[in-house]
Parts: C-alpha cells; sequence; structure tokens
C-alpha cells in the first residue's frame, strides 16, 4: 500500500468572502516552498524524485494531472511500476508526497499554478535529486500531453 495520502481541506464561506484551512497540516517538518506556473494546457514537468525529500503538493489555479511512483532502484527504476494519478484543481486536498517517490505533473488547463513544500532545504535537495525522462512512465500521452520537459 502507497504512503502518498490526500490531506483533507477546509472551507468556509460567508457574505464576506471564503477560508480554506488544513487544520491538521504539521508544516514542522517543511523548509521551504515553491510555485510553478504551466502557461500551456498539456505541458509536462517529470520525473523527479528524492530519497529523503518529502514534499506536499497543492494546486493554486487550473488543474493538473499528478503522478507518484515509488521508486524500486534509483539506478535504474523498472519500467513497468504503475504510478498512481490523481486529477487535482485549486479545491483539491493537498497531496503529501513521501521520500523515496518520484513526481510529475502535467497542466490540465492553461496558465496553471502549483505549490510546493518540501523537507529539504535547496542544498539537501540537490544533493538527493533524481530526474527520469518525461515519458520514462508515459501516464500523460494519453491525457493530452505535448509539451515535454
Amino acid at each position: 500500500m502507497s504512503d502518498v495520502e490526500m490531506i483533507k481541506r477546509g472551507f468556509a464561506d460567508d457574505h464576506r468572502g471564503s477560508v480554506e484551512f488544513y487544520n491538521d497540516l504539521d508544516l514542522s517538518d517543511y523548509k521551504r516552498f515553491y510555485i510553478v506556473n504551466n502557461p500551456s494546457k498539456g505541458t509536462v514537468r517529470a520525473w523527479h524524485g528524492h530519497k529523503k525529500e518529502g514534499k506536499l503538493l497543492k494546486v493554486i489555479k487550473g488543474s493538473f494531472l499528478v503522478g507518484v511512483v515509488e521508486i524500486d532502484n534509483w539506478e535504474s527504476p523498472d519500467q513497468n511500476l504503475k504510478p498512481e494519478s490523481f486529477e487535482m484543481n485549486a479545491e483539491s486536498d493537498i497531496l503529501f508526497i513521501p521520500s523515496g517517490y518520484a513526481n510529475g505533473a502535467m497542466s490540465l488547463s492553461d496558465e496553471s499554478t502549483v505549490m510546493y513544500f518540501s523537507t529539504s532545504n535547496l542544498e539537501e535537495s540537490l544533493d538527493d535529486d533524481f530526474r527520469f525522462d518525461s515519458k520514462y512512465w508515459d501516464i500523460w500521452t494519453e491525457k493530452g500531453g505535448v509539451l515535454f520537459e
């Protein structure tokens, strides 16, 4: 069973507007965050993994297909591994991606934005950085992936 999990979103609204919250989320292990914008539908950024680093993923705007796969061999992962996939938008919960996984995302709409929180600072992350071809596990093409990175 996968250690990947969704962290439930809370939401309230009234005549003043709305509040989105994650009261059960403990951010004490996270050291930095970054925001990625894909201007075009079908843009794929994949596959990027870490042995030690965990991540949180929150869609801010638009929608994404997010893929996560637990890596069996960091030097030569099995191409027959089956990634889990999640269609997410700004109303989705937060996705927790534990260490030991590679992940990728494809924008399902123009001008899509996603925010990542990382358990590693930049130096730690760069020392624990594994990248695989964007089509190594191709969950993208059937969903309209056209721009690969």
